[in-house]
């Protein structure tokens, strides 16, 4: 049996990318995520509390980058149309209409990160979901 989940500290989800500097301009600027630890060639930023994104440059770590990006990026906030709002006023990359999905009891978006990442902003529809 694996130890107490009160044992963890944090998770953190690493991406890899060609052009750290872009990338890393991006989840500043325009994600507005905090710089919670920097490794040099890996920057990880705070999604909020406990939950982070690892920005690394591929050519030093554990994985390399890859045109195809099978995963998503999920950031859950209060208000979904404030954020979809701002990601128009940005022109994000690749930005989706606003939708509805009932079965899950959301509403979101995506849109991609300079390399092509998906982030998906999305608000609850309903308790529980």
């Amino acid at each position: 049996m694996p130890p107490a989940q009160t044992e963890n500290q944090l998770a953190i989800t690493f991406f890899y990318y060609r052009d750290l500097p872009a990338a890393m301009r991006f989840y500043e600027d325009v994600m507005g995520l905090p710089l919670a630890i920097d490794q040099g060639w890996c920057k990880i930023y705070q999604i909020c509390p406990g939950a982070h994104v690892g920005l690394v440059d591929e050519t030093k770590g554990m994985n390399k980058w890859a045109p195809v990006k099978p995963v998503q990026l999920c950031i859950r906030v209060p208000d979904v149309d404030a954020w979809y709002a701002y990601a128009k006023e940005k022109s994000l990359d690749s930005l989706s209409q606003l939708f509805v999905n009932d079965e899950i009891g959301i509403r979101a978006f995506v849109f991609n990160d300079p390399e092509g990442y998906q982030i998906e902003i999305q608000s609850a529809t309903r308790e529980g979901a």
